[in-house]
């Protein structure tokens, strides 16, 4: 049996769930800005849904399990996966979740005890592009993974899962979850518009930022599939980068009230 390396995270409300940006059969994807909790709005161009990150701001991915069974989630950020620092490929590392639980990943993981936040910042000084792949960089992607069944003699003999905090015998790794998480290696426009268009800055990527506590263990988990069931995509820049692309459309124009010359009937008295 895999053994994975699994996090302890927080249960999130409900009502969390209600601001989904990416959803799809298993799993929902979620970008939340660390500094107030907001759930960053997406907008779809093109087939292809986009968020408008901060630069400078700390943000968390988080998952949230629609199925009844565990899944396996292995997170790619700027092509990087975010467990091991890998090239990213759905084989690798990734997050458990139980049936219908959630959790916030919130950054590179670098031991059973920390990770390096994750922040947005420009493309030059993304975490990929300082180890030399900066070519992925700006899209957030999850494989995910049904569980197999287990084997009854694996049932009888394997020792439960508990809520250790620290790692069970090492092994193959996998992925993070809510209450009981994981992480694993395993096998056309007028030249007019144009004009008055906001020019494009540098791309957003995500950087290394600051360690914080964020403790982790390991968990069992047998894939189901060698390929994902599914996979999750959403993309992200700037919003002044997304303008500039025309991917988050633009406001109209204020237009002043136009006077009426006969609003009314007689003469009122003057004010004061």
């Amino acid at each position: 049996m895999n053994k994975l390396l699994a996090r302890l995270a927080l249960a999130v409300a409900a009502s969390a769930l209600s601001h989904t940006v990416a959803a799809a059969a298993l799993l929902d994807l979620e970008v939340v800005a660390r500094s107030d909790g907001r759930v960053l709005p997406a907008w779809r161009h093109d087939g292809r849904l986009w968020v408008a990150g901060n630069p400078g701001e700390a943000y968390a991915v988080r998952l949230i399990n629609r199925s009844g069974g565990r899944v396996l989630a292995v997170l790619s950020v700027d092509g990087v996966n975010a467990v091991s620092g890998e090239t990213a490929a759905a084989r690798q590392s990734g997050y458990v979740l139980s049936g219908g639980q959630s959790a916030e990943v919130r950054g590179w993981r670098k031991s059973l005890d920390e990770v390096a936040q994750f922040t947005f910042t420009r493309l030059s000084d993304s975490y990929a592009a300082r180890t030399g792949r900066p070519d992925n960089v700006g899209v957030i992607g999850v494989a995910v993974f049904r569980e197999a069944p287990i084997p009854e003699v694996w049932r009888h003999d394997a020792p439960p899962v508990g809520r250790a905090k620290r790692a069970a015998p090492a092994g193959e790794s996998a992925g993070s979850a809510a209450n009981e998480s994981a992480a694993a290696p395993a096998p056309g426009q007028s030249a007019d518009a144009m004009a008055r268009a906001p020019l494009e800055s540098e791309r957003l990527g995500t950087g290394h930022g600051a360690r914080e506590h964020d403790p982790t263990r390991y968990t069992g988990f047998r894939r189901a599939s060698a390929g994902p069931a599914e996979t999750v995509v959403i993309y992200y820049d700037s919003y002044q980068n997304l303008l500039a692309r025309g991917i988050v459309p633009r406001e109209p124009r204020y237009s002043a009230p136009r006077p009426d010359p006969f609003p009314g009937r007689f003469v009122p008295d003057p004010q004061g």
